[in-house]
C-alpha cells in the first residue's frame, strides 16, 4: 500500500511539475489561468482540436528549451558547441562544416500549421484567438530567451499561414500544403537565429552553432512532411467526395 501510495505521490509531482513549468506554488494561479483559457476557446467554438491546437504551442516551446536536439554530424572543429550534445552520429564532414542537428519534435511542429488549418475551418477567424492564447503560454512555460525566439516566430510564421489559407482560392489540400510551406521557412529561419543567440548567451557556443544552412534545410524538411502526409490524405478524400475541396 505505501509503495502505491508513493508512486500516486510521485506521479501527482510530476503532474503539477508540468502544470507549473516547476513553480509548484503557482498551482492555483495556473489552474485559475487555464481554466479561464480553455473557457474562452470552447466560447470561440473550439473543440478537441483547437485544444490540442493550443496546448502545442507553449509544449513546443518549453520542449526546445529542455529536450535535447540530436547531434547528426560533428563541426568540423570538432567540438559540437552545445553542452547537452554527448555524441553525435557521424565524425565531422566538409559538406557539413558546422555540423547538423535536428530536434525530435520538428515533425510535431510542422504538424501545428496544419492543426491551425483545421482549426480556422472550424471557428473560421477566431483561430486567431486560440493562437494568441498559445504563444501567451509560451512566454510562461519556456525558457525565456527562447520563448522569445520561439514566440516571435511562430507568431509572424503563423500569421502568414493564416493569411495564405484565408485568402488564396486553391483547393482545400492544396491549400494546407502551401500555407505550410510558406509558414515553415519563415518559423525555421527566426526560430534557429534566436536560439543560436540564445546558447550563444547560455552555453558560451560560438555563433552558428545552430543557424546554417544544413540546420535550415533539415529543420524545413522535418516540419514539411507532415503537411504532406495530411494534404495528401485530404486530397483522397476530396477526389470520393468526403470533403469539400472549396471548404474555408
Amino acid at each position: 500500500m505505501a509503495i502505491v501510495e508513493d508512486i500516486a505521490t510521485l506521479i501527482f509531482g510530476q503532474l503539477v511539475d508540468g502544470l507549473t513549468g516547476g513553480r509548484s506554488s503557482q498551482l492555483p494561479f495556473v489552474l485559475f489561468g487555464l481554466t479561464c483559457t480553455f473557457l474562452i476557446i470552447r466560447r470561440a467554438g473550439g473543440g478537441v482540436v483547437a485544444l490540442i491546437y493550443f496546448a502545442c504551442i507553449p509544449f513546443l516551446n518549453w520542449s526546445f528549451g529542455v529536450i535535447e536536439s540530436l547531434c547528426l554530424v560533428t563541426p568540423s572543429s570538432g567540438d559540437p558547441g552545445r553542452v547537452m550534445f554527448d555524441a553525435c552520429l557521424y565524425s565531422s564532414s566538409n559538406y557539413f562544416p558546422r555540423g547538423l542537428t535536428i530536434h525530435p519534435l520538428v515533425l510535431v511542429t510542422g504538424l501545428v500549421f496544419v492543426l491551425r488549418d483545421f482549426v480556422q475551418r472550424r471557428i473560421g477567424q477566431k483561430v486567431l484567438i486560440v493562437m494568441a492564447l498559445g504563444i501567451a503560454w509560451a512566454f510562461y512555460y519556456a525558457w525565456p530567451v527562447i520563448a522569445l525566439a520561439s514566440g516571435l516566430a511562430f507568431a509572424i510564421s503563423e500569421l502568414a499561414d493564416w493569411a495564405l489559407y484565408t485568402f488564396s482560392r486553391y483547393r482545400l489540400s492544396t491549400r494546407i500544403l502551401l500555407s505550410s510551406a510558406v509558414a515553415a521557412p519563415i518559423d525555421t529561419t527566426i526560430f534557429l537565429y534566436g536560439a543560436d543567440l540564445a546558447v550563444q548567451m547560455e552555453l558560451g557556443s560560438p555563433p552558428g552553432t545552430l543557424f546554417h544552412w544544413a540546420n535550415l534545410v533539415v529543420f524545413i524538411a522535418g516540419k514539411m512532411v507532415g503537411a504532406l502526409i495530411v494534404s495528401d490524405a485530404v486530397r483522397r478524400r476530396e477526389k470520393i467526395g468526403v470533403i469539400d475541396p472549396a471548404a474555408t
